[in-house]
């Protein structure tokens, strides 16, 4: 049973006639993605922002740093925003990213990435790897202790999160603490054993046609995933990686696929905690100002992460 305050909120989009996604023109998609984003936000919370960007010949990053307003050095959360690759940016986090901070107590360095179609896979990857780097080496201009670093993303940026610890895992460092992963594309939309996809493929909220309208633009017109950066499910190895939550919403299309990379990450002798919310659909970690459960799953993310940050 979908969550009463979910339900509510569904029920209000389907009456307005709010279209999928996947039934609009890009521009409009991604105008209306933040409109989502904003619609259940919560109060703004009180933390200290910086935002940096960076242009030279080897650098090109556009970061949001939240800090709390105690006195630091602070542990440092890189977080990657959902949007299956194409929507979504720093501004329409900013709620999320703002409340996580308070919550933890710790740095929170929000990446923006390029997205396709503009910028072709694999940008969003390299990008996102790029971003990790910068913060590791330059923790301290955001009051940050690179020593204490871990990942967290949501969606398509729980991929890329993933993908950037398994890269850095086979670089030899920088050291994560952990990785935080929420409702990940995990397949990158190849076909496999995953029965959600059929039985939520009308939503609530994600559908599988959007799904599938994401995955073209992010890889092409045959829409899967051509590497296991997009698709970390068939990684070769996924030995050596740092703890890791995992947390999935039983309404969504996604959530067999982010079962199943939860069980290869334990095969491969992972630390891995699992957590289902059974009344959420995808796309909660925004719903906090609305949703309570939602607001719990926003709690819980930052209680983990202290905890693996401690």
């Amino acid at each position: 049973m979908l969550d009463h305050q979910l339900q509510a909120i569904v029920d209000q989009a389907r009456t307005s006639g709010a279209p999928d996604l996947a039934d609009l023109p890009l521009h409009a998609a991604r105008a209306v993605y933040r409109q989502i984003l904003a619609a259940a936000d919560g109060p703004v919370a009180d933390v200290e922002v910086h935002d940096i960007h960076e242009r030279s010949a080897d650098t090109n990053l556009t970061l949001r740093a939240y800090l709390p307003r105690a006195a630091g050095p602070h542990p440092v959360v890189v977080y990657l925003h959902g949007g299956g690759y194409v929507l979504g940016d720093i501004d329409g986090y900013d709620s999320v990213c703002r409340r996580l901070c308070a919550d933890g107590g710790f740095v929170v360095a929000s990446l923006a990435y390029r997205q396709p179609p503009e910028h072709a896979w694999p940008a969003p990857f390299e990008d996102a790897l790029a971003g990790v780097r910068w913060v590791a080496r330059h923790a301290g201009r955001i009051g940050a202790d690179a020593t204490r670093l871990a990942l967290a993303g949501d969606s398509a940026g729980a991929v890329l999160a993933t993908s950037v610890a398994r890269r850095l895992r086979d670089a030899g460092g920088p050291a994560l603490r952990g990785q935080a992963l929420l409702y990940p594309p995990a397949a990158g939309n190849h076909p496999g054993d995953y029965p959600s996809r059929e039985r939520h493929a009308d939503g609530p909220t994600l559908t599988r046609r959007t799904m599938d309208f994401f995955s073209r633009h992010a890889f092409g017109p045959a829409g899967v995933a051509p590497d296991e950066d997009g698709a970390p499910l068939r990684a070769a190895d996924l030995r050596g990686l740092p703890p890791t939550l995992l947390q999935l919403a039983a309404h969504d299309p996604l959530r067999d696929e982010g079962l199943a990379y939860a069980q290869a990450l334990q095969r491969a002798g992972n630390a891995v905690t699992l957590v289902e919310y059974h009344g959420l659909a995808h796309g909660y970690l925004s719903m906090g100002g609305a949703v309570a459960a939602a607001r719990l799953a926003q709690r819980q993310l930052a209680d983990w992460l202290g905890m693996v940050l401690d």
